[in-house]
């Protein structure tokens, strides 16, 4: 999409990231404006984000910047909803600089970490993520897994019960299935109907808040 859109020329482009200079001076903008709106028009939350990685591995850069963020979001009585693949500093425990209300996020569809090595090669290894994301909830902090989009079996081979083990911890578990994938020439319908069956009976036993993602088969909407 960004090659399509002419934001890059190649993949070795893509993967390098660019930091936004003025994005704690753009998001004073925002909120000064926001200032002027009347209650109900204000947000509810801001989401970072779907189209880079808050928290992203190795570029401390990044993170830098997501704190201030979030440390503006958080002065003005916005919360924010976090996604990363990446690892949460601790620094986010001081709820009274970076905000309490805030939901703190990991995307983990594997333990396998040759799966990891293949298909997410410049992001943080799987328990990295999860003794962050763990030491987050151990203090107090909302959190959650994406866990989507699930890989099929012609990708790897394992035990979802057992990845859900490992995430019991968490506040909500979202689950979705792949929709592109090269050589996914399969039906795996019933797959995930098994794995959305699987995800609802473990979040329902263990007190989990839960989503399926719109399209996935066996999401409750789809019923």
């Amino acid at each position: 999409m960004s090659q399509g859109f002419g934001r890059v020329k190649n993949y070795e482009e893509w993967v390098k990231p660019k930091i936004v200079d003025n994005a704690l001076d753009i998001l004073e903008g925002e909120l000064s404006k926001l200032k002027k709106q009347p209650s109900e028009k204000q947000p509810k939350f801001v989401h970072l984000c779907f189209t880079t990685d808050p928290f992203m591995y190795g570029h401390p850069a990044v993170e830098r910047l997501t704190l201030g963020i979030l440390e503006k979001l958080s002065a003005s009585g916005i919360p924010a909803s976090v996604l990363t693949k990446g690892v949460y500093p601790i620094a986010l425990v001081n709820t009274k600089k970076y905000g309490s209300k805030n939901f703190y996020g990991i995307t983990l569809v594997s333990l396998d970490e040759d799966f990891r090595a293949k298909w997410e090669p410049f992001a943080a290894p799987f328990q990295q993520r999860l003794d962050a994301l763990r030491e987050l909830h151990k203090k107090g902090l909302r959190t959650w897994v994406s866990m989507e989009p699930y890989p099929t079996p012609g990708m790897v081979v394992q035990d979802l019960f057992a990845i859900l083990e490992q995430v019991s911890f968490a506040d909500m578990i979202v689950f979705g299935k792949l929709n592109y994938a090269p050589s996914q020439n399969m039906d795996y319908s019933y797959f995930y109907e098994r794995c959305t069956r699987t995800v609802m009976d473990f979040c329902a036993t263990h007190g989990i808040d839960f989503h399926i993602k719109s399209g996935t088969p066996g999401a409750p909407q789809d019923d």
